[in-house]
Parts: structure tokens; C-alpha cells; sequence
């Protein structure tokens, strides 16, 4: 299983061997940050107290194009000046990826200048930074409405198809642990009326572009009165007030939700304004997203956050469903 404590002793063999196309000595120190849907390293040159960021990425997850796709975007966003992020960097050579073959698998690994911050305290007040949050958010659309993407830019979209339908990039929903018959015929209730919600709501360029979709907590970096948004590898096409519902990833049963979608709104509309009529589709995106990771959770059942939420975040989504369905209940078919 990917990620187990085997693969990842190759996977700093691997990235050991890629350190000099960067400049870096092999001996350098190695910091696992976090596994999700990649590696992400802390990589230090003792010698000189020079640090970056280095991303294993997922094998067969992305293409290369895909990659060099989020790259180019990030570094048009760094020259914007509209968003604080970390820059990718080139190897000595002058390309994005580093490519290692081991056996069957490629290691492709991406490097990033080194941001500091450390990740929001969920247990401390979290409207402020979904205020600049939201902000900055704002940001990112309006960069995305007016910028001339490069020839060969591809990213993946994140629709209803893609999200939880048949062609869903995650997996499938149903496949998480504990769900008994009676949860997936309700929560396939849920995906229908999603389904009709989406298709009603439209992918109107107004509403859906290239966004982010995923500044959860994990990827947000605070230091004093300022926020950093870092790791870019899911930002595809979506709609723009899909981004909300990811920023609230793996919390959308925290009671402090409503309050921080009053933040982000506050910090957004600072910014650009905001349509009922898109407001309105939150409550939907939020429950679209929560199944979506629920797939997530079954598919990457060997990374430690799939590990710490388990069975009991499968639970909260039939929650979540259940009142969902008694919410929108005009949406039945």
C-alpha cells in the first residue's frame, strides 16, 4: 500500500538522489511535512542554512503537463503580486520536475522556496484568517477571470461528474468503511439532488474557472498578521464559491462553520462581490466536497489524515446528509 513506511524509506532514497539537480549535497537533512496527496518534504543544506520545499508527488497522479501547468500558474500569481505564496523553482538545469525511476515507478518531485508560518490553531479563533482568506481568495478569481493561461495548459476540472460522479477523480464514495446499505441508498438521495442543484446552477464563466479547490487549513501558513497560501497541486476548474467548501475541509460539522463563512464572505466581498445567488450554492458545494472526500478517505486509506478521521467522518457524512435532504427537499426528484 502506498505510503507505507517501506515506500517511503524509497521515496527518500529517491529524493536523496534528486537534491544535487537542485544544487543541493546529498547529505542534506530530510523532513517529512506531511503525506496526503503527496510527500512533502523540508529539505536543509546544513552547510549553508539554505531551505526548500521539495513534493514527491503521488505517482500517475498528474501528468507532467499538469504539473508544469500548476507551476505556471503559481508563478504568474507570485508575479501578480495579488496572492502570498511559495515559488516554484527550476532545477540547475532549468526544468520544473526531476524525474527518478524506481523499478516500476517514476518519482516525479517538484521544489518550492521555503515559507514560513505554521498552519491556523483549530482550536483558536479562526474568523480573522478566513477573513484574509476570503480576501485572498477574491483575489485568486480575478486573477483567474483575466489571465491568459500559456499554450499546453492543462488542468483537471472538478465538476459534479468528476467530484463524486462516474468520473470521479477520488474514487467512489460508496467504497468508504462502515457504510451500510440504508447510508449509501441515502446518501445516493444526496448525489442525486446534488446532481440537479449543479446542472441548475450552471458552469457559467462567471461561476466556475480555474480556482484553487483546496486552502484547508493544512495549506495555509500564518506568521504574525500574515497569510501564506501554499500548495496548489489540486487547483483546477471548478466554481470560484466551490473554493469555500474546501477551505473548510475535513471541519464542515464544526459548529463554528456559519460563522466563518460570514468571515470569508466579509473578507471576499472586500474584494469582489458576491451574488445570493452563488451564496446560495454553498451549502450544496459544502456537501459535495464532504462526499468527495469521503472517497478521498476510502481511496488513500493508508495516509494519516484518511487514518485519523476513519469511520467516524464516514458517520458525519451520513449526518450531513440526512439533513441535507430535509433542507432541500424541493430538489427531490
Amino acid at each position: 500500500m502506498m505510503y507505507e513506511p517501506e515506500f517511503l524509506q524509497r521515496l527518500q532514497q529517491a529524493l536523496r538522489l534528486a537534491l544535487p539537480a537542485w544544487g543541493v549535497p546529498e547529505n542534506a537533512t530530510l523532513k517529512l511535512l506531511s503525506i496526503s496527496e503527496n510527500a512533502t518534504y523540508l529539505v536543509e543544506d546544513t552547510s549553508t542554512g539554505a531551505r526548500l520545499v521539495m513534493r514527491m508527488q503521488r505517482p500517475e497522479y498528474h501528468t507532467d503537463a499538469e504539473i508544469e501547468s500548476e507551476l505556471a500558474w503559481v508563478g504568474a500569481l507570485r508575479e501578480s503580486g495579488l496572492v502570498h505564496t511559495a515559488e516554484p523553482l527550476r532545477t540547475i538545469t532549468g526544468q520544473w520536475i526531476h524525474k527518478i525511476e524506481d523499478g516500476e515507478i517514476t518519482h516525479r518531485i517538484t521544489a518550492f522556496s521555503f515559507v514560513p508560518g505554521q498552519e491556523p490553531a483549530l482550536d483558536g479563533d479562526l474568523r480573522p484568517w478566513y477573513c484574509l482568506l476570503g480576501a485572498a481568495n477574491a483575489r485568486l478569481h480575478q486573477h483567474s477571470r483575466r489571465w491568459q493561461a500559456p499554450t499546453g495548459f492543462v488542468r483537471k476540472h472538478w465538476n459534479f461528474d468528476t467530484l463524486i460522479g462516474p468520473n470521479a477523480h477520488w474514487g467512489d464514495w460508496r467504497e468508504a468503511q462502515s457504510l451500510t446499505a440504508a447510508d449509501i441508498s441515502l446518501l445516493e438521495q444526496v448525489q442525486a439532488r446534488l446532481k440537479t442543484l449543479c446542472q441548475a446552477y450552471g458552469q457559467s464563466s462567471n461561476r466556475y474557472g480555474l480556482v484553487h479547490c483546496d486552502m484547508r487549513l493544512a495549506n495555509l501558513l500564518v506568521e504574525g498578521e500574515k497569510l501564506a497560501v501554499v500548495d496548489f497541486d489540486d487547483c483546477g476548474f471548478s466554481w470560484y464559491l466551490y473554493d469555500f467548501a474546501a477551505c473548510i475541509s475535513f471541519i464542515e460539522l464544526d459548529p463554528r462553520v456559519p460563522q466563518l463563512l460570514e468571515a470569508w464572505l466579509e473578507g471576499y466581498r472586500s474584494v469582489s462581490p458576491v451574488d445570493d445567488e452563488d451564496v446560495a450554492m454553498v451549502s450544496p458545494f459544502i456537501m459535495l466536497r464532504r462526499m468527495q472526500l469521503t472517497a478521498w478517505i476510502a481511496s488513500h486509506a493508508e495516509t494519516p489524515t484518511a487514518q485519523r478521521m476513519g469511520e467516524a467522518y464516514v458517520r458525519g457524512t451520513v449526518e450531513m446528509g440526512q439533513d441535507f435532504l430535509e433542507r432541500f427537499k424541493e430538489f427531490a426528484a
